[in-house]
């Protein structure tokens, strides 16, 4: 049996931080229900970079691995009352409507928890349940604009640059997945469920830990640089410099060693921890011409003999070929109905005698609804009913 086999979770969120955090408790052998409309998540409709798929688009199937498909009308008394059943066998809960919504249907938590007391009831917001913000949208690039951290790189003149993945989505999952581990242990102890409130700008402002502490209490003020800089808080040179034939990352160097690698004497008497603050551009500058003369292939073996720490920057092309991502197995493939053969990101964490495995490709809409309905005990005249009514769908 998998960690979190015989826990069942009610996954009524959209779009990715819920989806995800739902799929790493199904990776971990929870049995994960998706439970939505009847047209099917938000998400099924919505490719991104355009790769739409036969049936079920890739940001749908990189979400919902290891779920089954219930498709309900929970705006209908039946469909609702057909999920209040299912709430009573289940331990998690997990949705990120808007505030409010939850609550006009009828799936808020004081709805649910007087139906099954031991629930985990997992909230996501964007920016909190209550406050000034609340109904603004949780949007992951309009969470990592107000987060504080876009100004912790690049130059003063420039604009800022957010990261190039969804970045606050995803350490919102990990909080949200983190949450329910840690209130299951709690239930598990003591017999209690709870609510869980979890929201995008706290996630992603805790990110910042050593940053914003180093501003908080250190007084060290948010200054960017005139050169190339990955990081306001991190002494030069650091960050992504360009080479005779590509790109080279570069951090915490040791500039004299640095000085006699790339022939650059300007450095040699500077000290990294005084000097790697006080004087970056300067030594960025200096980093910059000096790599731009060699290979990026040279430079990585120079550096590296004399332990500077270095490394290539890889495409997604190379990512997938390249030697340590497959002795890592780092990604997952597996047959979908629909889709084929489908490769996809794996699991982010090993477990020598409970391994996660991928049990079941992403669900098309309603797949599991009738299998679903047989385990509730709902009886064939009843399920008929149903799907005649347009409460559920089934394929």
């Amino acid at each position: 049996m998998n960690i979190l086999g015989g826990y069942r979770v009610l996954d009524l969120s959209v779009a990715m931080a819920g989806p995800l955090a739902a799929m790493r408790l199904g990776d971990l052998g929870a049995d994960v229900v998706k439970v939505e409309p009847v047209t099917g998540e938000w998400q099924r409709h919505t490719s991104a970079g355009g790769a739409a798929g036969n049936e079920v688009n890739a940001s749908f199937l990189s979400l919902n691995r290891n779920k089954r498909s219930l498709a309900v009308d929970l705006k209908s008394e039946d469909g609702r009352e057909l999920l209040y059943e299912l709430v009573r066998t289940s331990d998690v809960f997990l949705q990120n409507y808007r505030p409010g919504v939850a609550a006009r249907l009828g799936v808020d938590y004081d709805t649910l928890r007087a139906l099954k007391p031991s629930l985990v009831y997992v909230s996501i917001s964007g920016y909190g349940e209550s406050g000034p913000y609340a109904e603004w949208p949780g949007q992951d690039l309009l969470v990592q604009a107000m987060s504080g951290a876009l100004f912790s790189a690049g130059r003063p003149d420039e604009p800022p640059v957010a990261a190039p993945y969804f970045l606050a989505d995803a350490v919102t999952a990990y909080s949200a997945f983190e949450g329910v581990l840690a209130a299951l242990l709690h239930r598990e102890r003591t017999g209690e469920g709870q609510l869980v409130q979890v929201n995008m700008l706290d996630a992603v402002i805790a990110l910042q830990m050593q940053e914003l502490s180093v501003h908080t209490v250190g007084g060290v003020p948010q200054t960017r640089s005139e050169e190339v800089h990955a990081h306001s808080y991190i002494r030069a040179p650091y960050g992504i410099f360009t080479t005779a034939d590509g790109y080279i990352s570069l951090a915490f160097a040791n500039l004299p060693v640095l000085a006699e690698v790339l022939d650059a004497p300007q450095l040699a008497g500077l000290d990294a921890e005084r000097d790697g603050f006080a004087r970056r551009d300067e030594i960025a500058a200096a980093v910059s011409t000096a790599l731009r003369r060699e290979s990026t292939e040279h430079w990585m073996l120079k550096l590296r003999e004399r332990g500077v720490w270095c490394g290539p920057v890889l495409s997604y092309d190379d990512l997938r070929t390249d030697p340590q991502v497959l002795h890592n197995e780092s990604f997952v493939t597996y047959e979908h109905p629909t889709e084929g053969t489908v490769t996809t990101p794996g699991f982010p964490y090993r477990f020598s005698r409970t391994p996660a495995e991928v049990h079941r490709p992403a669900p098309l809409v309603g797949e599991h609804t009738d299998e679903l309905l047989s385990e509730l005990g709902v009886s064939p005249a009843r399920r008929q009913a149903l799907l005649e009514s347009g409460a559920v769908v089934a394929p």
